[in-house]
């Protein structure tokens, strides 16, 4: 029994060995390409540097106060609900796109490819593609001088309105590709003994996917609503290579690359910058969180 007993101690220890081993790469790397910048950058944000100064003034919340203070930063908030609505227009187009295309169709795989295709695109063909498609002489223009109609030929990127709305639809398109698969897959996976039951008592389609495909894929749709309010806030590379920014159309990444490497950089107000990027995606996600609770009652049924 001794010896036995001595035999597990080992095993047990060895185990813990290899698995402190194998955790501590990835732990290493987390920690310092993750949390250490992470860290220095909510420090960073306590202070006045230009990044290249050896000495940092402190100021406290004084980099806060700026961007509250200041009407430009609201106006960087006020285009992010653009791409916000966005995204729930994209997840609710995506669902019933998802379930007609469960069901086998004609041609279901084919329009799988056509909707998944600009999600394989780069961000920069994206961004210049629609860049042609917008200018002056680019093709929506000679589309519309096609069928004489020269009075509806203008310029499309130069009304904040117009430009946030285009912007936000070009991350539809590009998106919602993904999010049809990924609903499919959870779609598919669903016992078909549910929607058996379901055409029994005499449900109709729409009753079909709001009464016994949304309830049992909620934890997918709440994954999906993170993401894509996280990449809403965060959006960056599409009207950036466009717009650059201008015209109304700057978003909180791009703000705060410019606030940190323009002209006159500032790393402190970039990083403050940042940290309430940090925040606001924190604070949707928990609200989205706690609206998408799973009941326990039925959970225990």
């Amino acid at each position: 029994m001794a010896k036995r007993a001595g035999t597990f101690k080992t095993l047990k220890r060895q185990r813990i060995i290899l698995t402190v081993t194998f955790l501590a790469v990835p732990l290493f790397l987390l920690v310092v390409f993750t949390y250490l910048p992470a860290f220095n950058m909510i420090r960073y944000s306590f202070f006045r540097w230009d990044g290249t100064s050896p000495f940092m003034d402190y100021v406290g919340l004084g980099n806060y106060r700026t961007l509250f203070d200041n009407p430009r930063y609201y106006g960087v908030i006020f285009n992010s609900l653009y791409y916000l609505f966005a995204s729930f227009v994209q997840l609710f187009v995506a669902l019933i796109v998802a379930y007609w295309l469960s069901f086998k169709l004609k041609g279901t795989n084919f329009f799988k490819g056509v909707f998944f295709f600009p999600y394989l695109l780069n961000g920069v063909a994206v961004a210049l593609m629609f860049l042609f498609f917008f200018e002056p002489n680019g093709t929506l223009n000679s589309i519309i001088r096609l069928f004489g109609n020269e009075d509806a030929v203008r310029l499309w990127l130069t009304e904040p309105f117009v430009n946030n709305t285009l912007l936000a639809t070009i991350s539809i398109w590009r998106y919602i590709g993904f999010n049809i698969v990924l609903f499919i897959a959870v779609i598919q996976s669903i016992s078909s003994e549910l929607y058996e039951a379901a055409e029994i008592d005499g449900a109709n389609r729409r009753q079909i996917l709001f009464q016994v495909i949304v309830p049992n894929i909620k934890l997918i749709i709440v994954l999906n609503m993170i993401l894509a309010v996280k990449g809403a806030i965060s959006v960056f590379e599409v009207p950036f290579l466009i717009t650059g920014g201008d015209w109304g159309t700057s978003t909180f990444v791009i703000e705060a690359l410019n606030i940190t490497f323009g002209a006159n950089p500032r790393y402190g107000l970039g990083s403050a910058f940042a940290v309430v990027l940090l925040a606001i995606i924190i604070i949707v996600t928990l609200i989205q969180k706690y609206l998408f609770r799973e009941d326990p009652e039925v959970k225990e049924t």
